[in-house]
């Protein structure tokens, strides 16, 4: 299956809504550097280059609205790309720019901001995923022991053979993960991705291998990860 007829219509959204707080930078984290390009604009080349992408849509901070459209103004050359003022939660942000997602899409994907060491492949397969099954996740099962925690004290060892760290992209029918957000809305729940959305329908969601390198950058030991990382 090819790219182009894995989705006919793919819709990317990419939740950029975040001011850094955790980083500890007075600049949001989106807008830092790698090689001198911004960790937005290098997230985001990865979608307008990918040949099935019809519509990018990035929520960003209310205050940095302007300078997201500056950052990301080359690349609407490449890809129908707009630019939407996010909300107070991740969550709420994908909602807002799932609204400037064209009602045609069949397929959308989700992609933090702030992982800018995807690959085209690892697209292809997340996007190949939900077209058959529906709902897609890239995760990696997770390598070290896992304990249940309270009040400093373990309450049990998990069974690791079950638990796997989940990424971006994430990747759905357009029609289910619209309900599923409404349904979230109504309800007043607010989920840690988007896929957790889409279980609550009791929708399975298909599992890909991620990548160890598809960091998201939430420290300057991160940062300093993808500006020490080879890229192909």
């Amino acid at each position: 299956m090819t790219e182009r007829n894995a989705a006919a219509r793919i819709a990317v959204v990419i939740p950029a809504g975040g001011v850094g707080a955790r980083f500890g930078s007075r600049i949001p984290k989106q807008f830092l550097t790698i090689q001198r390009v911004p960790v937005l604009t290098k997230t985001v080349s990865w979608f307008a280059r990918y040949p099935a992408v019809t519509a990018i849509a990035v929520s960003a901070p209310e205050a940095h609205v302007a300078r997201t459209r500056r950052a990301l103004s080359a690349l609407a050359r490449r890809a129908p790309l707009v630019v939407v003022a996010g909300g107070p939660t991740r969550q709420d942000s994908v909602w807002l720019a799932m609204q400037a997602v064209p009602d045609d899409a069949e397929i959308i994907v989700v992609h933090d901001a702030v992982r800018p060491l995807i690959t085209r492949d690892l697209i292809a397969s997340v996007v190949r995923a939900a077209a058959e099954h529906g709902a897609a996740i890239c995760a990696l099962p997770i390598s070290e022991t896992v304990k249940r925690v309270r009040n400093d004290v373990v309450e049990a060892t998990l069974d690791r053979s079950e638990l796997w760290a989940v990424q971006t992209p994430q990747a759905f029918r357009a029609a289910l993960l619209r309900e599923a957000h409404e349904k979230a809305r109504r309800d007043g729940v607010v989920g840690t991705d988007d896929a957790m959305l889409v279980e609550r329908l009791g929708h399975a969601v298909r599992v890909v291998r991620g990548l160890a390198e598809n960091v998201k950058i939430t420290t300057p030991g991160d940062l300093r990860r993808a500006r020490g990382a080879r890229r192909p």
